[in-house]
């Protein structure tokens, strides 16, 4: 099982050309990657906010093949892939009428916040990780 975002392009996900601008899709992504989580039963309000872990982002990439504009249903299409034991990345297949627009990634890795040292990716997102793979 994949999991799936869907969404429609607002007028602030735009450039001056009116088409949606490169760090605006990667908000989207993001956007469906909080959705991931929340839908794996993860309170955000506490994600985003513990003391004990982090997973910030250390690498963000996207290809776009056709471009989007205000009011286009997008569907993103999102697969996880453990990297090691410390980082995992999120792949994007950005949609829309089943036609293939663009693809991004974001690169995670696991942190204690208070000394940036590097932690191992807790079992709690290696299992939302196997759900969405159908691994589970």
């Amino acid at each position: 099982m994949v999991f799936v975002y869907r969404r429609i392009i607002r007028f602030a996900d735009t450039d001056a050309a009116g088409v949606v601008y490169f760090a605006s899709l990667l908000t989207i992504c993001h956007e469906a990657y909080e959705e991931m989580l929340r839908q794996g039963g993860i309170k955000l309000e506490y994600f985003f906010r513990n003391e004990n872990l982090a997973i910030p982002i250390i690498h963000a990439e996207i290809d776009f093949f056709k471009p989007l504009y205000v009011g286009d249903l997008i569907t993103i299409k999102t697969q996880f892939n453990p990297v090691n034991e410390k980082v995992f990345e999120v792949k994007y297949l950005v949609e829309k009428e089943r036609e293939k627009v663009a693809v991004a990634l974001t690169r995670h890795i696991g942190i204690q916040p208070q000394t940036r040292e590097t932690v191992n990716i807790p079992e709690f997102i290696l299992e939302i990780g196997n759900k969405i793979n159908g691994n589970s």
